[in-house]
């Protein structure tokens, strides 16, 4: 019998990648698949080469093989070498934004059933939210959350490599002393700093000897913070005072250190006592999804936003 494949692609940054691919993995478990994750987009490691495999220690042990031709969707037969980002420029270059562009790329998902011995998966965000029907019927999952499926397979796929893990444990707080993980998204996509400071300023003040780990893109956000507030941490990472983004078509950093600096930014923010984040950034949600915080420990300074939560709900189930 003919081992049936999913090969899951990934586009945008590392929050978008690793939850769209958690909903790809889901999928291969539903439909009886075997997973391979492919990131040889260029963003986090040189161009052609799987960046996944080299940020995260995994039990998928399958290859890509670029050969086959029995694919769905069939635009993808001759075509498994390329990534969505160069598949939406050839083919709908005006559906960089919409949220059902990704359905022309991506597997129909409310079929487990596709006969092809290749299928192919790929979202801008995660997408449990249209599987539903299936995750309902399926005892694997019926009585799960969202919440809960993400952070199981965050844990079985997505294990930081050797680098990560040092890293983290030389960051490893002092046992009794509470923390304040801030996230702050600062370049091309700003979230409201006033809220967070404020929300900062109320947790300090409520916990003065709390230690601030804080992860920004934005080296004058850095500055700010750590003249303002007492006992801050960082790790240092390449940033950027111009308000580019910090992954982009830059061939002057070490793409794969970047990535890793990334990631060890998301995991220590899923190891304090309280986050404070936008949910618009899946960078955040990621390490909230990690950390698995209670409700009173999470400090969303946009969930009063209706117009993100409409946006939101369209994109789950677009």
């Amino acid at each position: 019998m003919t081992t049936k494949t999913l090969v899951i692609k990934g586009k945008g940054g590392l929050g978008n990648r690793i939850l769209s691919a958690v909903s790809g993995l889901v999928y291969a478990d539903l439909s009886g698949r075997t997973p391979v994750i492919d990131w040889r987009d260029g963003s986090y490691a040189p161009l052609g080469i799987n960046a996944y495999p080299l940020l995260f220690q995994s039990p998928i042990t399958g290859e890509i093989v670029d050969e086959h031709s029995d694919i769905c969707p069939a635009i993808w037969t001759g075509k498994l070498h390329r990534q969505p980002q160069d598949m939406i420029d050839a083919y709908m270059p005006q559906s960089h934004s919409n949220p059902w562009g990704y359905r022309r790329l991506c597997v129909d998902l409310k079929r487990l059933d596709h006969p092809q011995e290749t299928a192919v998966y790929w979202s801008y965000l995660p997408k449990l939210a249209r599987m539903q029907h299936h995750l309902r019927r399926d005892p694997r999952f019926a009585h799960r959350g969202e919440r809960e499926i993400l952070a199981d397979y965050l844990g079985r796929y997505f294990t930081p490599n050797a680098r990560v893990r040092r890293a983290l444990s030389q960051m490893r707080r002092a046992s009794k002393r509470p923390s304040i993980g801030v996230h702050i998204r600062f370049t091309d996509r700003k979230i409201p700093l006033r809220p967070v400071l404020a929300t900062l300023r109320r947790l300090t003040s409520c916990h003065p000897d709390a230690i601030i780990f804080l992860a920004t893109d934005n080296a004058q956000i850095e500055q700010r913070l750590t003249r303002e507030f007492d006992k801050v941490m960082t790790h240092p990472k390449r940033l950027d005072a111009s308000g580019h983004r910090l992954h982009g078509p830059d061939t002057t950093c070490d793409r794969q250190r970047e990535a890793e600096n990334a990631l060890i930014d998301m995991w220590q923010l899923s190891r304090c006592d309280h986050l404070i984040y936008s949910h618009r950034s899946t960078f955040s949600v990621t390490s909230a999804c990690l950390g698995c915080f209670s409700k009173v420990h999470t400090h969303d300074v946009e969930r009063f936003s209706i117009r993100l939560w409409a946006k939101d709900l369209l994109q789950r189930y677009a």
